[in-house]
């Protein structure tokens, strides 16, 4: 049988929403801040992006079948 990778469980219920929007109301103060940050140019503050090289995954586990 082919290799393959497998997924999560779909019947398997989540301990943390999905995304972090689900704990936020659309009221919230903190929206307005996440607008202004989003808005800010940080590079020309000074921050520096960094990246990390791309991570091999791992290969798929072998069928113990």
């Amino acid at each position: 049988m082919a290799q393959y990778i497998e997924g999560d469980d779909r019947n398997q219920s989540m301990l943390l929403p999905a995304a972090i929007d689900d704990y936020v109301s659309p009221a919230s103060p903190v929206r307005a801040i996440d607008a202004f940050v989003d808005q800010l140019d940080l590079a020309a503050s000074g921050f520096k992006i960094s990246s990390l090289p791309p991570t091999p995954r791992s290969p798929p586990l072998a069928d113990s079948g």
